[in-house]
């Protein structure tokens, strides 16, 4: 009896020993495995879920802290990072729209100025031609043949046309660089007081070229639905910055959307991004800007403002754009932007920004 009493209290103390053990043990397995993922994935994002409030829990809620802090240290230097590229990468571009600007402004004004000159030219020798037909409506052989091969009729009607052209040319070009010279805002480090309409106008005709009818689709329609705009205290170049991102990123949504379309398909759902402006209340304004592109997954979203991720082809994207443009956006003009999307529904960027929002340094 003695010895059965001594072996049942043995099986019972070595049953509630592994009870004790196995739940101490699974918990522990669950933040070693946990762990090992994080290090195998390097997705700081997942957590472990251990619920006790003994020592395996607050094991498990310091592994979590620990995860959480890497998470945030990750992300600051990723955004000091992409600040430093994109510092980098702007001055190089500033730089280089200033030379071209340059360089293009002054044949363009030259061609410009010399139109006007030679318009009148044209007409005095046009004057003179109509002249000579009413007095000698009769010329020598050789000058009737002279006439008849050049079609002067024709070029009476034509060089005018020809001369308006030319000078709408070159008022475009002139255009151009004023609109590089405003995007770039290379003079304005400070902040100032613009009219936000015209950034987005310049950002247009900076990415027209993008736009227009290609051989494989029509042109990418933009819609502007502008309501009247207090002037924006604001860093231009930064601004602009953020519009510019944003549109060309629509641009890239709409074109991988139709990729395997043809022309036929394209032309029966033509790619548009609306941009719709408009005063809100607490002296803000708000910018939207819509795409009907390929949208994007809940994942993507997730991860769109974090540096150097995209989801482009190598070559294609950095993957800064979005990060750059949100800390320009939140952080340097106190604002908000918020992107909504689903796949095959197109993309939304909403940017809030008070009227008079930069934060004291």
């Amino acid at each position: 009896m003695l010895l059965a009493y001594v072996l049942m209290q043995l099986a019972t103390a070595i049953g509630i020993s592994l009870l004790i053990a196995r739940s101490l043990l699974q918990p522990l397995q669950q933040v070693t495995n946990m762990a090992r993922q994080v290090q195998r994935e390097a997705d700081f994002d997942l957590r472990v879920s251990v619920n006790s409030k003994d020592e395996v829990g607050e094991l498990a809620d310091a592994f979590n802290a620990l995860i959480d802090r890497v998470q945030t240290l990750m992300r600051e230097q990723g955004q000091t990072q992409a600040q430093l590229f994109q510092s980098e990468k702007m001055a190089s571009l500033g730089q280089l729209v200033a030379g071209v600007a340059h360089e293009i402004n002054n044949p363009a004004n030259f061609i410009h100025g010399n139109l006007t000159h030679f318009r009148d030219y044209a007409h005095q020798l046009l004057r003179i031609l109509q002249l000579y037909n009413t007095h000698y409506p009769e010329p020598v052989p050789e000058i009737q043949d002279a006439l008849e091969d050049a079609d002067v009729e024709f070029l009476q009607t034509d060089i005018p046309k020809m001369l308006t052209s030319m000078e709408m040319g070159t008022d475009l070009i002139r255009q151009i660089v004023l609109s590089l010279r405003n995007f770039s805002r290379l003079d304005e480090a400070d902040a100032k007081a613009v009219d936000l309409h015209e950034g987005i106008d310049n950002t247009l005709l900076i990415l027209q070229h993008r736009l227009k009818e290609r051989p494989e689709r029509p042109a990418i329609q933009v819609v502007k639905q502008y309501d009247p705009l207090p002037l924006v205290e604001c860093y231009p170049g930064q601004i602009n910055q953020v519009f510019m991102n944003v549109v060309a990123n629509a641009i890239d949504a709409i074109e991988e959307a139709g990729a395997n379309q043809s022309y036929q398909d394209w032309a029966t759902h033509p790619g548009q991004i609306t941009i719709r402006t408009r005063p809100m209340a607490g002296n803000w304004v708000e910018i939207n800007i819509t795409d009907n592109g390929k949208g994007m997954s809940t994942q993507t979203l997730k991860r769109l403002f974090d540096p150097f991720f995209t989801t482009k082809p190598v070559g294609k994207g950095t993957g800064i754009g979005m990060a750059i443009s949100h800390q320009i956006i939140t952080e340097g003009h106190s604002g908000t932007l918020n992107i909504t999307s689903q796949p095959g529904q197109g993309t939304e960027v909403a940017i809030g920004i008070p009227v008079q929002g930069i934060p004291a340094n």
